[in-house]
């Protein structure tokens, strides 16, 4: 009897459990793939639009037809064309129907698109026609995109916007870092360029190129924005030597230079104008036997290392210098147009301590028929 009763209950769960299912997938709604959906007509489709003075502008559609209430996420594209061959995509998104454009970043996303299309900001203030569309796509609860789930919308316009000059502007590096083969391509053991003195934008350094070459870049790190070959306007008494490499500023001479970095800005892009001379140091002043500080005095430039990690070498002084409030031990190199002061260095505590844009830097002292000793790769100075 009891196994009687075991029997007829394990039917009864059979059969159960198979109706379930079946009500399950009869329930189940049918995934669809839609190809387009729609965006309204604006209600300010030809009403004027001040940007500077709005906070957003609403667009309003219809989801797409995924088959069921689906997560979605919208991305607004605008143009200056009607088929959209110029489009940016404004870099917020909605999660609903109604979009609201936030009306600053869509006035930047404007500006960009004309300054592409070769406006200065002299051309602004300007009255324009904006063409938008939306994608849409399905996201997951943690708003993640779903893969081909993406749709596009039909092509809607506002037709009276009135635009202003809306994009920040364009800075000038600060700090110019190099970087090579000299420290193993490591930006942590990158050079930091010389500021000329009474300059925003010009830079110096001595550098080692080899065949393999340099990148600078106004980061010490690789953030897509290094600058390469290609990135330059090569000058200088050693421009002829200076060749592309893989991307990078090599040399087909590999030796020291004295690299020079002018920066611009020329439409909104920072342009590097870069003189390759001569490596050459001077030592000035009474231990240079000048007391006129008279600048490229014939004899008292240093010798040149051969190798990357060599040391430049003073001539040995023609006079004492007490260093202190009196004069001291002064080196420089020759920045063109510029006096020898702005790009002078001293050695303090062992270490090379350039001028760059401070003051008068600390008097070394040194006795006649001592020499200086330089090693740019390490930073370090030596007078003895």
């Amino acid at each position: 009897m009891k196994n009687i009763i075991k029997s007829a209950l394990l039917v009864v769960m059979s059969l159960t459990l198979m109706t379930a299912c079946s009500d399950d997938n009869d329930s189940n709604p049918t995934i669809q793939s839609p190809t387009e959906f729609k965006l309204n007509t604006p209600a300010l489709e030809n009403t004027p639009i001040d940007l500077a003075n709005s906070s957003k502008i609403i667009l309003t559609c219809s989801q797409p037809n995924y088959g069921y209430t689906a997560s979605v996420q919208y991305t607004v594209q605008v143009a200056t064309t009607p088929d959209m061959s110029d489009a940016q995509e404004i870099s917020e998104t909605s999660s609903s129907a109604k979009v609201e454009v936030n009306a600053s970043l869509l006035a930047s996303t404007l500006t960009d698109i004309f300054v592409e299309k070769g406006k200065t900001e002299a051309d602004f203030p300007m009255d324009v026609k904006a063409y938008f569309r939306l994608k849409a796509n399905i996201v997951t609860s943690n708003g993640n995109v779903v893969e081909g789930t993406e749709v596009l919308s039909n092509v809607v316009s506002l037709n009276k916007i009135h635009l202003l000059f809306s994009l920040p502007p364009v800075n000038l590096p600060s700090h110019l870092y190099v970087v090579g083969s000299f420290c193993d391509w490591d930006w942590a053991k990158s050079f930091d360029m010389v500021q000329v003195y009474g300059t925003d934008n010009t830079f110096w350094r001595l550098v080692y190129i080899d065949d393999s070459g340099i990148k600078l870049n106004s980061a010490a790190e690789w953030n897509g924005s290094e600058v390469g070959y290609a990135g330059i306007t090569a000058s200088g008494d050693c421009a002829g030597d200076i060749i592309e490499k893989d991307g990078n500023i090599a040399s087909k001479n590999p030796g020291w230079y004295l690299v020079i970095v002018t920066t611009s800005v020329v439409n909104r892009e920072i342009h590097y104008d870069v003189q390759f001379n001569k490596p050459t140091i001077w030592l000035i002043g009474p231990a240079a036997g000048s007391t006129d500080y008279a600048e490229e005095a014939e004899g008292w430039s240093f010798t040149v290392p051969t190798t990357k990690d060599g040391d430049f070498v003073s001539p040995a002084f023609a006079g004492s210098v007490p260093g202190g409030d009196g004069d001291g031990v002064r080196m420089y190199v020759k920045i063109p147009g510029h006096d020898w002061w702005h790009s002078e260095f001293v050695v303090l505590s062992d270490k090379i301590a350039y001028r760059a844009t401070g003051g008068d830097q600390d008097r070394v002292a040194g006795s006649a028929g001592q020499k200086v000793y330089l090693n740019f790769s390490k930073g370090t100075g030596e007078i003895k």
